[in-house]
Order: structure tokens, then C-alpha cells, then sequence
């Protein structure tokens, strides 16, 4: 009985609680007006901003390494590679920048660039030094016409960008004769002018008098075809157009035998048997 007395009287304390709770928050509401809330969107969020790696760039770094470790003429002919190609001058800063050659840092690198006969330098800026300055196809044909015994078209090559399409040019309009080298293979330029005498040696003349050339065209053809000549006749389609047409082609003239007679003036008197054919003629008269 003293159980069930404990727990009504908790009963009845809970419930008093509870009517006091739910009169407190009836005057709290009625104290203060609801004010509806309004939905404020939510602020875009940025992507977290990558860490950066080092790791992206080391190719390039190892690239650049790789240049800078390199022997000097490598870095050398790096060097003059650029200046020959874009024909500009540029400063130590420059050059570093284009092809990663820090000649400020290397000394021995700077020294030879600065000493290359390839390379000018007037103390602030490398350029490209060519054997002779040339600049336009004009300049060209005068400096070859300086030249009546031939010059190297190697030393022609690096004067200006576009010198061999100038050489060729001025091949193709007769001005200058390209020839090769029969010793070093070299192209030679000679200049076609008939104002400019030009001297031949006895022993080539001798040497191309002692030349025999086949006597037939097709022969003569072949061998000039054969040295990278193209003929100027075609004697093969000129004969086939004659048998079409049936033209007879002439017939090879044939060597007249000279013999001895006696008006022959006898100069090889020490040659007694070159002249027996005459005694014996005139003994036979």
C-alpha cells in the first residue's frame, strides 16, 4: 500500500510540472509575435585550390640540367644553331632564355663563343658571323664574278638565308656556271660573263685534247647521263622517228688510208720503215 501511496503522489507531481511548463511557454508565445524566417540560399562553395607539386616542372628542370652539364662545343654549336637561324644578336640573358645556354655562369663556354670566327660579339651582343657578307642576290653574282676561277659554294651557304635559292636563280638565267669538284665532290660557282677573262691550264687542255668520245650518239648520251648531265639530243627517238618515216640514216664515212708518196715531206728520217712502201715504188718505176 505504501508503494502505490509513493506513486501517485509522483503521478500527481509529474503532472503538475507538466501544466506548469505548458502555462510558461503559453505566456512566452503570446509575449513575443512569430516572425516567419526566410530561406536564405546557401553560399557557393569554392573547390579547394590544389597544392601545387613540384614534381609538374621537372621534366623541363631536368631538360635544362641536362644542357647546362652538356661538354662546351655542345653548347657551343647550341648556341650558334640559334643565332645562324634567326640572324638576330642577342644578349647572355637572351640566349639563356632561347636555348638554355647560361654562358654568364660558364666561362669557358663564354670565352669560345666569344672567340668563334662563326660568331661576332661588339661586347653586349653575340650574332652570326657568315665568310662573306652578303645580303641580297645582287651582292651575290658580284662576289662571284670576283671569282673567275671558281668558289666553293660551301663558303656561299651560311652568307643569308636564302642564298641557294638565289644561286640557283642565277644559274637558271646563265649568269653563273655550278660545277662539281671531281676531287671533293664540292659544287663550284664560276661565273658566266664573257667580260671576265678566265685561265685554263695547258696540262687540262692537253688532258681534254687526249679525251677519245665514242663515235656513236647513243654512247655519248649514256656517258653524260651516266656523270648526272642531261644530253641536249635524243638520238635514240630521232633515229626510230626515221625508220616511221623510213628515212635512211647515212651511212658512217669511212677513213681515208694515207700512204706515203713522194710529195709526203719525210721528217721522221730515223724511221727508215715507215717509208718502204715509197722505195719500193720507185724502184718498181
Amino acid at each position: 500500500m505504501a508503494l502505490q501511496e509513493s506513486l501517485a503522489k509522483f503521478k500527481k507531481q509529474q503532472e503538475k510540472c507538466q501544466s506548469t511548463l505548458t502555462s510558461i511557454a503559453a505566456k512566452a508565445g503570446s509575449s513575443k509575435p512569430t516572425v516567419p524566417q526566410k530561406f536564405t540560399p546557401a553560399a557557393p562553395t569554392k573547390p579547394p585550390t590544389p597544392a601545387v607539386k613540384f614534381s609538374n616542372d621537372t621534366e623541363r628542370l631536368q631538360h635544362i640540367n641536362s644542357i647546362r652539364k652538356a661538354p662546351v662545343g655542345a653548347q657551343i654549336k647550341r648556341v650558334i644553331d640559334l643565332l645562324l637561324e634567326t640572324r638576330q644578336a642577342f644578349t647572355p640573358e637572351q640566349i639563356n632564355e632561347a636555348c638554355y645556354v647560361d654562358t654568364n655562369a660558364n666561362k669557358a663556354v663564354f670565352d669560345s663563343l666569344r672567340n668563334n670566327p662563326k660568331v661576332s660579339y661588339d661586347g653586349k651582343r653575340f650574332a652570326y658571323k657568315s665568310k662573306h657578307d652578303l645580303k641580297d642576290k645582287s651582292q651575290l653574282l658580284v662576289l662571284v664574278r670576283k671569282f673567275p676561277e671558281g668558289i666553293a659554294v660551301i663558303d656561299l651557304k651560311d652568307a643569308y638565308p636564302s642564298v641557294m635559292e638565289d644561286l640557283q636563280a642565277l644559274k637558271a638565267a646563265g649568269q653563273v656556271w655550278l660545277l662539281s669538284n671531281f676531287d671533293s665532290q664540292e659544287d663550284i660557282a664560276y661565273p658566266n660573263d664573257p667580260r671576265v677573262p678566265v685561265k685554263v691550264d695547258d696540262d687540262l687542255k692537253q688532258f681534254f685534247r687526249t679525251i677519245e668520245l665514242p663515235r656513236d650518239m647513243l654512247d655519248i648520251e649514256k656517258d653524260l647521263q651516266k656523270n648526272g648531265m642531261k644530253p641536249a639530243t635524243n638520238t635514240a627517238k630521232r633515229r626510230a622517228m626515221a625508220q616511221v618515216h623510213g628515212i635512211a640514216s647515212k651511212p658512217k664515212p669511212k677513213k681515208k688510208k694515207h700512204e706515203i708518196s713522194k710529195r709526203t715531206k719525210l721528217t721522221n728520217a730515223h724511221l727508215p720503215e715507215l717509208f718502204q712502201t715509197l722505195k719500193d715504188g720507185d724502184s718498181s718505176k
